[in-house]
């Protein structure tokens, strides 16, 4: 059974830092492509970030590339997303998915597997 579990959100302020994990079991993650989405109330879910299954490139949307950095260990089957100098638009529920294959990719559809999301509120 393919499971993706987030892990790491809470309360921050404004600055901080935090490291959000994605644990997966019941596929090999060696073969999968994960993204990291976020929703904030009231908004569409958004991509945030992708590690290619391959070889490992990276892609990042606009508003958090040069403070978030995604990183994978297949060893552990685990990604990492580590989110610096956070901000209050940066408040919203996490969501890490799986595609299968090489392919980077920021879009929902593009994704087969999701876990449940991990919050993340930034606020003074």
């Amino acid at each position: 059974q393919v499971q993706l579990v987030e892990s790491g959100g809470g309360l921050v302020q404004p600055g901080s830092s935090l490291r959000l994990s994605c644990a997966a079991s019941g596929f090999t993650l060696t073969y999968y492509t994960i993204g990291w989405f976020r929703q904030a109330p009231g908004k569409e879910r958004e991509g945030v970030s992708c590690v290619s299954a391959s070889d490992g490139r990276t892609y990042y949307a606009d508003s958090v590339k040069g403070r978030f950095t995604i990183s994978r260990d297949n060893a552990k089957s685990t990604v990492y997303l580590q989110m610096n100098s956070l901000k209050p638009e940066d408040t919203a529920v996490y969501y890490c998915a799986a595609r299968r294959g090489p392919g980077l990719s920021l879009r929902r559809t593009s994704y087969d597997y999701w876990g449940q999301g991990t919050q993340v509120t930034v606020s003074s």
